[in-house]
């Protein structure tokens, strides 16, 4: 669904203004590969605080954190 968005965007941006609608088309590689290293980053990080996040809260079942008593 988001695809078919972009691209009618681009197809309203293309019989606006033609001129701009190309160079955003020309652009496009360019910019996904400049925002590549800033990607694998934010997932290197995301991993991190994943792991780090399931390290502090492994005691929590193990020690029955996570089970309420009914009664």
């Amino acid at each position: 669904m988001g695809t078919l968005f972009t691209f009618l965007l681009w197809c309203l941006l293309f019989v606006v203004c033609w001129p701009l609608a190309l160079l955003a088309l020309v652009l496009w590689p360019l910019v996904c590969l400049v925002t590549l290293p800033f990607r694998l980053v934010g997932i290197t990080f995301e991993a991190l605080f994943a792991t780090l996040r399931a390290l502090l809260f492994l005691p929590a079942p193990l020690l029955g954190g996570g089970r309420r008593s009914v009664g």
